[in-house]
């Protein structure tokens, strides 16, 4: 089975009456977790951003303070899954704060992670990486954010 375009599932659920969008939803909330979080997201969290973020950081947190760092195999695999989440996390929100945001407190977290990232070459280039997408992003938002950005960019070194 082929998907249908973006276009064509908007232009079918114009011709949708509220009753049968509810079910919708409902039915696709069941099929997948992401799914759900969309939802909930948009349903519960649109409202208070700042409430969203804070959640992802104390996520984040938990975590990081998680990860087995017996061996750098383990610290590599945990810290590739966090940051997927939080891309995950991100996706939801259609801000640029946000993004920028939780991906400078990522830089943060991984930064300050001991043992330290600069022993494993593969997480140097993570988190390089990490701050070269952050510059890139930092021009799309409003200059006063900018600023700010830019100077907790500033104190992230590159490895």
């Amino acid at each position: 089975m082929k998907a249908a375009s973006v276009k064509e599932i908007k232009t079918e659920l114009n011709h949708r009456s509220t009753q049968e969008l509810l079910e919708l939803c409902l039915r696709l909330s069941k099929f997948k977790k992401e799914n759900k979080e969309l939802l909930t997201y948009l349903l519960f969290e649109v409202e208070n951003e700042e409430g969203y973020v804070l959640s992802i950081k104390k996520l984040m947190d938990e975590q990081f303070s998680a990860i087995n760092s017996k061996s750098f195999f383990y610290v590599k695999k945990s810290v590739r899954k966090i940051l997927r989440e939080v891309k995950k996390y991100i996706r939801y929100s259609t801000k640029k704060e946000t993004e920028i945001e939780l991906l400078l407190y990522f830089c943060e977290k991984l930064e300050a992670f001991r043992p330290s990232i600069k022993r494993n070459q593969l997480l140097k280039n993570l988190y390089n990486r990490q701050l070269d997408f952050i510059k890139k992003k930092i021009p799309t938002v409003h200059e006063d954010l900018q600023y700010d950005f830019n100077k907790e960019l500033e104190l992230l070194p590159y490895l």
